[in-house]
Formats: C-alpha cells, sequence, structure tokens
C-alpha cells in the first residue's frame, strides 16, 4: 500500500512543479491581471470548500434520508450529473465570449442547451426508478 501511494505521490508531486513553474513564468514581472488570476485561484477553492461542499453535502444526506432506498441510487446520480453539466456550462454562461473561438460553439444558446440536457438526465433518472420498481414489484 505504501508502494501504490508513493508512486501515486510523485507524479502528483511533479504536476504540482510543473504548475508552480508555469504560473511563475505567467505571474513576472507582476501586472495587473495577475491579481485577477490569483483571485480565481483563491476564491474557487474557498467558494467550493464554503459554499458548494456543505450544500452538496446537505442535499445528499437529505437525499438518503427521505428517498426510498430503490430510488436512491439514480436519484444522486441524476444530482450529480446535473452538477457536472452546469459545472462545464458555467463559463459560458458567465461570459458567453469568455473561451477560446470554436466554430459553432458560441452560436449556439448555452442555458437551452444546458436546460435541455439536465432534462434528458432527469428523464433518465425516472426510467431508471421506474425500472426499479418495476423490478421489486415483479420479484
Amino acid at each position: 500500500m505504501k508502494t501504490l501511494r508513493l508512486l501515486l505521490f510523485l507524479p502528483g508531486l511533479g504536476a504540482l512543479a510543473w504548475g508552480a513553474v508555469l504560473f511563475s513564468e505567467y505571474a513576472f514581472p507582476l501586472r495587473p491581471d495577475v491579481f485577477g488570476t490569483l483571485g480565481w485561484l483563491v476564491g474557487g477553492p474557498l467558494v467550493h470548500d464554503v459554499l458548494l461542499a456543505p450544500l452538496i453535502g446537505a442535499v445528499g444526506f437529505a437525499l438518503s434520508r427521505f428517498l426510498p432506498e430503490r430510488s436512491q441510487t439514480p436519484v444522486k446520480t441524476g444530482a450529480v450529473l446535473s452538477g457536472v453539466l452546469t459545472l462545464i456550462a458555467f463559463p459560458l454562461l458567465w461570459r458567453p465570449f469568455g473561451g477560446a473561438a470554436n466554430p459553432g460553439l458560441h452560436d449556439a444558446d448555452t442555458v437551452t442547451g444546458l436546460l435541455v440536457s439536465v432534462a434528458v438526465v432527469w428523464l433518465g433518472v425516472l426510467v431508471a426508478v421506474f425500472l426499479r420498481r418495476k423490478r421489486v414489484i415483479e420479484g
């Protein structure tokens, strides 16, 4: 087990060192945009740890307490997928042209695409819950 941890630790440490080298090349000499980048680098983890993680933990706890056991796995999976889809869409929701130009990407309606994707996920959740319920009734 110690060998496995070491094998996982060393590449992670190398990636961290490489990230520090790349950031130092970007940051020095200091410019005003570096402080905005530092704000994102510090603010992102703070927002996650202070707001998002406790909220998601509370939702997960509530789901495990109030949903029937056969519905818990599909609903939790749907919640995770909805969160991931929202996280992926966030940069384009925040600033429509904030990313690099990608032909065909910026001419789409991001909000509608996100809503349709999340609706498909929850339709899948409903189907999974129905199939589980049907198996319990038949079995």
